[in-house]
């Protein structure tokens, strides 16, 4: 039977439409990513919006540091480095204290946070699901940087090893850690055959310094920690090192990441980065509070987070956005 000219003409403007999907979801490509963003260049990113009528430049920037401890101690960190970042944007920089790793992301991903760090393990889900474009780390002018994940202990403890945890209560901090959680429960069963609940009893602490607390206190038998959030403890008198002893270390892995929502305007974008890498950090409160950084070194997640993204494919951790 022939279509009449009028269906016909539906037809094509129907298959017409379906074509030009199809083009725009092959020139979108995503990996990992969102189907919020594209990843064109394939640097594992999100790219900025094509359409200029997507991108923002808002009037006020929001700024959040990874939740690792009191954010009230970290507002006074970090305000004269927002307020370089004022001079260097000619925008109003606000502090946002966030209480979790799920809610710095979240807020990125909704358009309420526009700059931060994000810890370790929580770059990939913040890159994936939230938008996140990590460009630069805190290190030294050798340019290396990193922290080390350590299984600490009390000092008095009978657990020599980490097959001694057997039986016993180990602290994370929250699954997005790498430090926390990823990255010792992958070590513990790989090197230790130790499955959690099968053979120790595992508990979240919510923060690093609550699982150090913890370890000091005695209310955990064990914690896995990053030791560079230990190190400022002690170095505040927060915890007193004598009561804590490490069982094991790993390599180096990348600390906190900073960087921005993939959709600031380009130019805005711009000037975030240049505030990074032209703020004094002689005298200041960063220098005071992080002592063995003196700068932000430029890095890119393709590269710096690999070692990150083969410890979660091993965990079989999947970059699932809700």
């Amino acid at each position: 039977m022939l279509l009449s000219i009028p269906r016909l003409a539906g037809c094509v403007a129907a298959f017409t439409v379906v074509g030009m999907a199809l083009a725009a979801a092959q020139d979108c490509p995503r990996g990992d990513l969102d189907k919020a963003y594209c990843d064109r260049n394939g640097d594992l990113v999100a790219d900025a919006p094509a359409d200029p009528k997507q991108l923002t430049n808002p009037p006020t920037l929001i700024f959040a540091y990874t939740p690792v401890e009191d954010p009230a101690v970290y507002t006074k960190v970090w305000d004269g480095f927002l307020r370089h970042m004022e001079k260097v944007t000619g925008k109003k920089v606000v502090f946002f204290p966030v209480q979790s790793n799920a809610a710095q992301v979240e807020a990125m991903r909704s358009g309420r946070l526009h700059v931060g760090g994000v810890n370790t393990g929580a770059n990939p889900i913040a890159v994936n699901c939230g938008g996140f474009v990590p460009f630069a780390i805190m290190g030294n002018k050798e340019g290396t940087f990193g922290y080390e994940m350590e299984i600490i202990v009390p000092s008095d403890s009978p657990i020599k090893t980490p097959a001694d945890i057997k039986g016993r209560k180990l602290a994370f901090t929250s699954p997005t850690s790498n430090s926390g959680f990823k990255a010792p429960s992958a070590l513990l069963e790989s090197e230790f055959k130790l499955v959690a609940k099968r053979d120790y009893e595992p508990v979240f602490s919510g923060k690093h310094d609550n699982s150090v607390l913890g370890v000091a206190n005695k209310d955990y038998d064990a914690a896995a920690i990053a030791n560079e959030v230990m190190f400022r403890m002690f170095d505040r008198k927060v915890v007193d090192k004598a009561k804590i002893r490490t069982i094991y270390k790993s390599e180096t892995f990348p600390t906190t990441g900073y960087g921005l929502a993939h959709n600031l305007d380009p130019a805005l974008a711009a000037k975030i980065k240049e505030a990074f890498f032209t703020f004094p950090w002689e005298g200041s409160a960063l220098k005071a509070e992080f002592k063995t950084e003196d700068r932000f070194v430029p890095i890119t997640y393709q590269k710096d987070w690999s070692v990150i993204r083969k410890i979660d494919a091993a965990t079989g951790v999947k970059y699932t956005c809700k």
